[in-house]
């Protein structure tokens, strides 16, 4: 007995599919908005759209289908120039692309399209596009009578074979809908090749072995006849040259063809097998599989730890030897499963230019946004958090950062303000920006609302970091009413409670007038990095590899030689260090030979002194739990190969800490 066809696997990867096109429709769309005359972005929306149609129309999204089918014409309409382009057009695209996404979601308990809505929406559509309602057939409706074809002058044959791929039924395409689109373009004339058909005790219940040969007699060019076969192009074979006539007295109609096809696919679930195996270039993996591989690889990463620790003590040279090899291919693993799960930041920022777009038309003001190393990798996990915060950082500047358009020109300042997200690597993490050119942080007005609120004394003395941090305290908000974008003081707090349980940390800089800029630091990975296993009395840290620079002896000499500071003639660089053992309270007998590791922070170059550095190490991060959350100095724990817990470091936040403190001698600071 033959299998089912599980439609529902299909209907979920178009789902999949579907998102993603959609994110690079609404993208298209407002880099239109910005670039009216630019073809090539108006044919990737008539793409999108073109593939919306077809793929949800093939996988039975019928309403889907006839609803996206109207916007597309409305784009063939810009892109053969008859029809001129304007924000009101892009304005409707993207409110139609809001129910689109609904569409797609419909039947997975999302919230249901809004039907009203969307026939405004078409009626608007049909209003700048002069095409009346009955112009518009439908994509699924049954076929009509050809079109005249136009004059001897005007109109091209082509020549179309089309061979359905080993995938192409089985993902539940229907090739009906493919010669009724065709058909729209023009005069169809079609012949199905049987040749292949095996004999009945030969045939295999899976597989379609017709061939459809096809002549087009058309006005439109090339690439409009390819887009009809674009959600499917990687599902079959088509060629489409330049007529020759069509021989033969097979020709059949396109009902009869059509009705050739539903017979076939009713009887047996036909599907055309090629000798060739299908090359698959990529598949789809569940995150969730992909999480659970990760967390797998790390707990191997500890048993592999933990069998080098045995062997080196074992003293055993076959074990040794296995150890080593096991390590090497441990490692090997480790490196290929982080590189999956690192993704580049592209598609987070991407989807902002709606949020501003959006937000810029409601409060009446002109921004745009600029986008910076939108290619930087950064672990998917990192990646999924990052939404909400930049969303409300975003959001904050929109509304209190930038000032109306005739505010700026009356400050000699670009009518049109900028919002700047960026992405960059330094050492072991990604620095992630938000700025904008607008009014800046009246630190004053920030002063006095955390007195207002408690938050501070009157009398306090703070810089100007330790002012700006304020805004992220719950509750805090210098607003003085409550608006739909913001004023309720949660936006900020949302954004610091994000990036501390990234183990991210948060700097903030602004100029009164010229604007303010957020960077958030965040790890490249939350799962497992390389280190440097260091000790302070009996117990161990792990320093994040990627912040080590090299380490150097410290001796008691060199203590006398800087007369009691907390500094080191490095290369000769003076440079500060830190001696963890009294940052940390460890009171043990100090060694007379110490090390000093040298770290790169973003307050310049530091020292750590450690009793001792152990080596290497592959350090798979666990979480230390809510009960540690407020502990800035570590970023997580990790179990050594003998079964303790060693602690990591968190090095940007050790010297902060330190320069608080004064366990730093900030006079030593480097200029």
């Amino acid at each position: 007995m033959t299998a089912l066809i599980d439609t529902d696997l299909f209907r979920q990867r178009f789902r999949e599919e579907a998102r993603e096109i959609a994110v690079d429709l609404e993208s298209a769309l407002l880099e239109l908005n910005e670039h009216p005359d630019d073809q090539e972005l108006v044919g990737r929306v008539f793409r999108a759209l073109h593939t919306i149609k077809g793929s949800g129309a093939m996988f039975g999204f019928d309403v889907l289908a006839a609803f996206t089918h109207k916007l597309e014409t409305a784009f063939q309409e810009v892109r053969e120039g008859r029809l001129q382009l304007n924000s009101e057009l892009i304005d409707l695209t993207l409110a139609a692309l809001d129910q689109i996404r609904l569409m797609v979601e419909e039947d997975q308990g999302v919230t249901a399209t809004d039907t009203g809505l969307c026939a405004e929406i078409l009626t608007n559509v049909r209003r700048l596009t002069g095409i009346p309602e009955s112009a518009t057939a439908q994509p699924n409706s049954p076929p009509q009578q050809s079109r005249p074809v136009a004059t001897s002058g005007d109109a091209k044959e082509w020549s179309i074979r089309f061979a359905p791929g080993p995938d192409l039924l089985k993902s539940g395409a229907d090739p009906t809908l493919l010669f009724r689109e065709l058909r729209q373009l023009g005069d169809l004339s079609i012949k199905a090749n049987m040749t292949a058909v095996p004999q009945l005790g030969e045939l295999d219940p899976e597989r379609c072995y017709v061939v459809w040969e096809m002549v087009l007699s058309t006005t439109v060019e090339l690439n409009a006849i390819r887009d009809v076969f674009i959600f499917v192009e990687d599902l079959c074979e088509v060629s489409i040259e330049p007529s020759l006539d069509l021989k033969g007295d097979e020709t059949t109609s396109v009902a009869a063809v059509a009705a050739k096809v539903l017979d076939e696919k009713r009887a047996i679930g036909g599907r055309r097998m090629y000798d060739k195996p299908d090359a698959a270039s990529s598949l789809r993996v569940p995150a969730a599989k992909l999480d659970q591989f990760v967390n797998l690889v790390g707990e191997l990463v500890t048993v592999q730890a933990r069998l080098s620790e045995l062997a080196a003590r074992s003293g055993d040279a076959d074990i040794s030897e296995v150890s080593e090899e096991i390590e090497r291919l441990t490692s090997s693993l480790r490196d290929n499963s982080m590189n999956i799960r690192m993704m580049p930041i592209r598609g987070t920022f991407e989807k902002f230019r709606r949020l501003v777009h959006d937000l810029a038309r409601d409060l009446g003001k002109n921004v745009e946004l600029a986008i910076e190393g939108a290619d930087t990798e950064l672990d998917k996990t990192v990646i999924d958090q990052l939404g909400d915060p930049l969303m409300h950082l975003i959001r904050n500047s929109m509304d209190h950062g930038i000032e109306p358009s005739d505010i700026r020109t009356a400050r000699h300042k670009s009518p049109t303000a900028t919002i700047h997200l960026s992405a960059r690597h330094s050492g072991g993490s990604v620095l992630i920006g938000v700025s904008d050119d607008g009014r800046g942080i009246d630190a004053e007005a920030v002063r006095n609302r955390a007195v207002e609120k408690g938050l501070v004394s009157a009398t306090a003395s703070l810089t100007e970091a330790e002012t700006f941090a304020l805004i992220f305290q719950p509750g805090f908000s210098t607003a003085k009413q409550v608006t739909d974008v913001s004023g309720r003081g949660v936006g900020m707090d949302v954004v610091r409670q994000s990036v501390e349980g990234l183990h991210g940390s948060i700097d903030v800089a602004s100029k009164s007038g010229l604007g303010t800029s957020v960077t958030l630091r965040l790890p490249l990975t939350l799962a497992i990095i390389d280190g440097l296993l260091v000790r302070v009395g009996a117990a161990h840290f792990v320093v994040p590899l990627a912040n080590t620079l090299e380490c150097i002896e410290l001796t008691r000499k060199d203590i006398e030689k800087a007369n009691g500071k907390h500094v080191a003639n490095v290369h000769g660089e003076i440079v500060p260090y830190i001696v963890l053992r009294e940052h940390f309270n460890v009171h043990v007998e100090r060694p007379d030979i110490e090390q000093i590791m040298l770290v790169e922070t973003e307050e310049g170059r530091y020292g750590f002194v450690v009793d001792q550095v152990l080596g290497d190490c592959q350090t798979v991060i666990k979480s230390l739990g809510r009960f540690y959350r407020h502990v800035q100095v570590v970023s997580g724990a990790t179990i050594l190969g003998d079964g303790t817990v060693a602690l990591i470091l968190d090095p940007e936040r050790i010297v902060q800490d330190a320069l608080r403190t004064g366990t730093a001698k900030a006079r030593a600071r480097p200029t």
